[in-house]
């Protein structure tokens, strides 16, 4: 296996695709798409599920989604026949939470959002994590301040693995080009002001001037705006 910064300059300047191709055959059976079933992983889906229709692609149900988002699962099951694995948080901890925090405590500190986003996402995510090599995720370096520095390829330093991000280098108008050429499922509600879109008592749509990630966790400062999932 070439090394992280070797990979990075052999794929300089590839398609997506082509970085997708290599990856799913190198590690086939080892490798998963962890989709938000956000734009840029509807993509993604519909790129590797073109290239290997068996591959793994899993989701994170933290049970305060929007309905339009799980009607989106299905939407992508059906145009795709496939089944998207979808993760639940553990219920132990969950309740523990609401006992001690509220079943809307989030909102009174950066802390106790953290530790909502733990419970509710990051113990899914290590689960479905644990018996991969890679991950292929849909940051893009454009997204938010807390992303400019994101790499096609990179070592997970945290979760031990090989994170891949095929649309680092692309455009919000590269995704909409490319869902709309192909008939790509995605969330209505980001055609309602939405460009981000979490858990629903975390989201709120925003104003054509504003960041696109301005609508996650609008209380807090910019450089808090990570649940976790891709520390840095």
């Amino acid at each position: 296996m070439e090394n992280i910064d070797k990979l990075n300059a052999r794929f300089a300047g590839k398609s997506p695709e082509e970085l997708l191709a290599f990856f799913l055959n190198e590690y086939r059976g080892r490798i998963a798409l962890a989709s938000s079933l956000g734009l840029e992983d509807q993509v993604l889906t519909d790129m590797i599920l073109k290239t290997d229709s068996g591959a793994k692609i899993f989701t994170i149900d933290t049970g305060r989604l929007f309905p339009e988002t799980y009607s989106l699962i299905d939407r992508t099951n059906l145009k795709y026949n496939t089944r998207l694995d979808v993760y639940f948080p553990r219920h132990e901890p969950v309740e523990a939470y609401v006992k001690q925090n509220g079943i809307n405590g989030f909102y009174e500190s950066v802390d106790k959002r953290k530790e909502c986003c733990k419970v509710r996402k990051i113990e899914p995510l290590l689960r479905a994590l644990s018996s991969l090599d890679v991950w292929i995720c849909g940051l893009r370096q454009e997204q938010s301040v807390t992303r400019t520095g994101v790499q096609a390829v990179e070592w997970d330093e945290g979760n031990q693995l090989i994170k891949v991000n095929p649309l680092v280098q692309w455009s919000e108008q590269d995704v909409w080009d490319y869902i709309k050429a192909n008939q790509v499922p995605y969330n209505k509600l980001h055609t309602k002001g939405f460009p981000s879109i979490g858990c629903q008592p975390c989201t709120r749509a925003v104003q054509a001037d504003e960041d696109i990630r301005a609508g996650r966790w609008w209380w807090e400062n910019p450089e808090h705006k990570e649940c976790g999932l891709h520390r840095r």
